[in-house]
């Protein structure tokens, strides 16, 4: 809902909230971070899945994770025509290994271009939507 009580159209950045996903949007909003570990093979995976894409077992769960890891790539973006990136432009879109192991498409906040290195370390921030909250990551402060 806007403030003055009507409803807003979703926008295409918004996430597809479903039964499934549910739990992992609820813990973003309230600033955790979740992925799914299988209980046949043991590793862990990001995004969410009903299967493990290692082993293809179902028995999967929830895992709350410490939102830690390092960079592995970015880009720095300068040109987005699909609302509402362009408004945002520019911005960093990246790739991060969770201390965890799953590796995650994310986006890097909160720092200068010239601030980020392969393997530098950072940590995981949360973007508020309109009833949710986005992972983000910042570059972390001394380990």
């Amino acid at each position: 809902m806007t403030a003055d009580g009507a409803t807003r159209a979703p926008s295409p950045a918004d996430p597809d909230i479903d039964a499934f996903t549910r739990p992992y949007w609820q813990a973003a909003a309230e600033g955790r971070l979740l992925v799914r570990r299988c209980g046949a093979c043991l590793r862990a995976h990001h995004y969410p899945r009903e299967f493990c894409p290692y082993c293809w077992s179902e028995d999967v769960e929830w895992e709350e994770v410490s939102g830690r890891g390092t960079l592995y790539t970015w880009s720095v973006v300068h040109r987005n025509d699909l609302p509402p990136f362009g408004e945002r432009v520019p911005y960093v879109a990246a790739v991060v290994d969770l201390e965890e192991g799953p590796r995650m498409m994310t986006e890097v906040v909160g720092c200068a271009e010239s601030e980020l290195r392969i393997g530098a370390g950072v940590e995981v921030a949360f973007r508020e939507g309109e009833g949710y909250a986005v992972p983000v990551f910042r570059v972390a402060g001394e380990r």
